[in-house]
């Protein structure tokens, strides 16, 4: 039987931060942005918020087991364990684990739509289809080399826009910024995941956006999403307060990533990068958080 170990590190931990992110950084533009934030009963949204994300993103990654695992591209992994690809468990139930978490995001998505608005079950339908079509379905775009593209969009716009529109009723610039940032660090997880990955990818048919670029440019890119997310944090600062500015200390973290990724670490050697990169993506929402929440209190 597999163990309830088995299904938490299938549900890979370390790519959580990415889930927690975008909510915290879009709960504190709704507080800069609404003065009634603090008073008007606005937790619960954040809080369903965070649920429909984390479950989202647990969802996706029992997906992407179940999916690589019957295609046989996990059949000769470096990174963390696969639950199908390793045996641990059934394809089925690991299928089953995928919609039950998907379900819970469904849910507390509903109870946001009743709130804010109905559309919004549109775009929850949308981002259940696209977490299921990253390796699902017979042409998975994630085969295709457009896995970024979708994080970006997904953890990145959707869900950092989103958490201040629930809260707020409507777009705000500095969400858009932070947007951002928090879905060029989320694309650079998947970067140096998928850079790890090249050999067993290329072997397996799985052309990643990292298997077109070939090893230097997607070194390159991974440079190129911690740089784009600095420039972030001076957008955010210059259209709320200054002392966002702070937030550029998440380069403390992804500095030596960076300099790890330009000089060459490959197959295991990559393992840490994915870990720390969501640590500088958890540093990035904190650090420019922090003084929107301390500012707009004031």
């Amino acid at each position: 039987m597999t163990s309830a170990a088995d299904w938490i590190a299938g549900s890979r931990p370390r790519t959580l931060p990415a889930a927690v992110a975008p909510v915290l950084v879009g709960t504190a533009v709704a507080s800069w942005v609404d003065d009634d934030w603090t008073w008007g009963g606005m937790w619960w949204r954040a809080l369903l918020a965070l649920v429909v994300s984390l479950a989202l993103q647990v969802g996706v990654n029992y997906a992407n087991d179940y999916s690589d695992g019957i295609r046989g591209t996990d059949e000769d992994r470096v990174g963390p364990m696969r639950l199908v690809g390793s045996g641990a468990a059934s394809p089925g139930a690991v299928k089953a684990a995928a919609f039950a978490a998907f379900g819970v995001a469904g849910v507390a998505g509903l109870v946001l739509a009743a709130a804010t608005a109905w559309w919004l079950v549109l775009v929850g339908l949308v981002c259940v289809v696209a977490a299921w079509k990253y390796t699902g379905g017979k042409n998975p775009y994630g085969y295709l080399g457009l896995g970024e593209v979708m994080v970006f969009v997904f953890f990145g716009l959707v869900a950092v826009m989103g958490t201040t529109f629930v809260q707020t009723r409507t777009l705000e610039l500095p969400a858009l910024y932070a947007a951002v940032g928090i879905g060029a660090l989320a694309c650079a997880i998947l970067v140096a995941n998928n850079l790890r990955d090249i050999p067993t990818d290329t072997v397996a048919g799985k052309n990643t956006l990292a298997v077109r670029l070939g090893d230097s440019r997607t070194r390159a890119l991974y440079a190129l999403l911690v740089g784009a997310a600095a420039a972030a944090v001076v957008a955010v600062a210059a259209a709320t307060t200054w002392w966002a500015l702070l937030g550029l200390g998440f380069l403390a973290v992804a500095g030596p990533l960076v300099r790890l990724v330009a000089t060459g670490a490959s197959g295991a050697g990559l393992i840490p990068v994915l870990a720390r990169t969501g640590m500088s993506e958890v540093a990035w929402s904190v650090l420019v958080s922090v003084p929107l929440f301390v500012v707009a209190a004031l």
